[in-house]
Formats: C-alpha cells, structure tokens, sequence
C-alpha cells in the first residue's frame, strides 16, 4: 500500500512539473527568444526617414549588410529565432513595417510603394552601401520591390514565401480563396467596421478562420483572449493553455494597425505595383523560398502560393534559386537553419 502511495504521490509530482513547463513555455518562450536575440548584440533603435518613423533592431557589424522585413502581424522580434545565427557572419538590419510595432501608424504609407521607398530611403540613410533584402509573406513582396528598385545597392534578394500572385483581393478570392484572405484581411476588415471590441487580438481570435478549425474551442480561446487583453493592456497576447504555435500569429497583434490588413482588402496595398513587371525589373539573383502547397478540406489555399503561381515568379526572375520546403508559411520558424541557409546562399550568390 505503502508503495502505491509513493508512486502515486511521483505521479502527481511529474504531471505537476510537466504542467508548470507546459504553461511556462507557452507564456513567455517568444519573450525569451527575444532576450536571446538582444544578448547576441541587437539593440532596438528608430530612424526619422522623410519624416516617418522606422523602428529596427540592428546587429554587430560581422559582415554584409542584410536587411530584413517581417510579414503582416508581425514585427521585428519574429526574426529572433534566427537572429542570433545570422548574427554571426552579418551585419543585421531588422525593421518594423509601418503600422507595426513601433514604426509609424499612418495608413497613408500603407501600401507596398510606400513601405518599399521608405526601406530604401532607410538603407541610404542608415545600412549606407550595398546590402541582401529578405522578406517574409507580405514583406516578401515589399523586398521584391526593394530589390527592384535599389538595383545599385541590392547585391541579392531572398523571398520567403510571398503571396505573390495572390495578394490582390481577386487573386486571394480566386477559386475557394486563400488562408491570408479569410483568416488576416477580411478579420482586419470586420473589426473596423464595428466600436465594440477595442482589442484586435481578442476579435481576431473570436473571428480567426484558423481558430474556426478548432470547433467549440475557438469559443474558449477567443474569451480567454479577450480576457487577457483586458488584464494585460500593451502586452503581447498569449494563452497558457494552448500550444504557442497556435497561438504565435497574434502574439504582436497588440502593436498591428488593422487598417493595414484592411489595405489589402479593398487593394489599395498593392496600388500602383503591378506583380509580373515588379519581379522581371530585379536584377540581382534571388532565393525563393516556397513553403510547399497545401490545401484545407474546403479548398482553401493553405499556402501563400499555388504551384503554378511559383512557376510564374520563378519565370519572371533573371536568376532565381528555387528551393521549396515541407514547411508551414513561417519557414524562418519552422526551419531556421534552411533559412540561414538560403540567405547563405544568396550572399554567395552577389560575390
């Protein structure tokens, strides 16, 4: 008996623990990839360019200059993962996009044109010499036309995963439609058209289409959502109950201007940028990182791209290294070390 007792009492003991790493991990695992990010040398900086606010975080100078934009969401710090390694033989740049974290939210510079001259007007003023563009999903698209249109100083460009092809609002809604219109525009859409939730991680998690996939679940994930912004106002969301990686999309929410999502709804965003010309005008070899493509139940686009659309960039690029990956869209996250790797390989690429 006595025996059963302690095995019992081991039991309870590890599920105790195993729950304490669970919550934990869930909390504060982004805040210590941030923490990890800043002690290999960033430092959190702002640049007054043509009189916006650019926010960035830039790394020790141990190499070529290497900018980097984050996609719609996001901000800065989801390079973090990364950052440490590219660290290491770069000379890192990593910046928020206008109306993110804390670069100016002034929905006039909501569009690609905008968010892309501002970026080259940065890197004149503050990278100041040649230097690789990678961006990410939307930020893919923005490096795309950086990257055209700074051909003396862009030696190489990485594009990992853009919506290319299927960004504008008829792309997106083609066929069954695509992840990025019903989970990210159409949400950002429908907060602004209504005064009675205040915090958009809390009416994205209420009206996520990703979080629809959960069933009765979203119901409880959305409540505990809008009850953590109201206890936590200006922090980041989490859930401690729920894996981070559902839940990493809307962690830098908080700081995300939905009039910037809303953008690409009504396409003012790509105002102005017409996709096929934009890629055929970059002459610096490019990566193009394609998470493979996936398709949910109801047909909806899972990945940013089809492969046909993918076949198109790749037709339209002077020199494309195409390298297409079993990744979800966050290929930075999922797979660091062949992210590292591709912007290795565009580096080798300029010399």
């Amino acid at each position: 008996m006595k025996t059963v007792a302690v095995i019992l009492a081991v039991l309870l003991v590890a599920a105790a623990a195993a729950v304490f790493v669970y919550r934990d991990h869930n909390l504060h695992a982004d805040e210590r990839m941030i923490a990890r990010a800043l002690d290999a040398g960033f430092v959190e900086k702002q640049a007054d360019v043509n009189g916006a606010t650019i926010n960035y975080a830039e790394g020790p100078d141990n190499g070529p200059a290497l900018l980097l934009v984050h996609g719609q969401g996001m901000e800065w710090e989801d390079y973090a993962s990364v950052m440490p390694a590219l660290a290491k033989r770069y000379h890192v740049f990593a910046v928020d996009c206008f109306g993110h974290g804390e670069s100016a939210h002034e929905p006039a510079w909501y569009t690609c044109a905008a968010n892309g001259d501002a970026l080259i007007a940065f890197a004149a003023q503050v990278v100041d010499g040649p230097y690789i563009v990678s961006g990410h999903s939307s930020g893919g698209i923005i490096a795309a036309y950086v990257a055209a249109n700074d051909a003396e100083h862009v030696v190489a460009c990485v594009l990992e995963d853009p919506p290319l092809f299927r960004v504008t609002p008829e792309e997106a809604q083609e066929g069954a439609g695509t992840f990025a219109w019903f989970d990210g525009y159409t949400v950002a859409h429908s907060f602004l058209q209504q005064d009675q939730v205040a915090a958009y991680p809390a009416w994205y998690a209420e009206h996520s289409y990703l979080f629809g996939l959960f069933g009765g679940l979203q119901s409880m994930l959305a409540d505990q959502t809008a009850a953590w912004c109201a206890a936590h106002p200006g922090e980041h969301a989490v859930n401690a109950w729920v894996p981070r990686a559902w839940t990493r999309g809307m962690y830098f929410m908080d700081d995300y201007d939905a009039r910037f999502g809303d953008a690409f709804y009504d396409g003012s965003w790509m105002e102005g940028v017409y996709q096929e010309a934009l890629l055929r005008a970059i002459e610096c070899p490019t990566v193009y990182l394609k998470a493979i493509t996936r398709y949910g139940d109801d047909g909806v686009l899972y990945a940013a791209t089809t492969d046909d659309d993918a076949a198109r960039v790749c037709t339209c690029l002077a020199t494309c290294e195409y390298v297409e990956i079993d990744s979800g869209h966050d290929i930075h996250v999922e797979h660091a070390k062949e992210f590292v790797a591709a912007i290795d390989q565009a580096a080798d690429l300029a010399e």
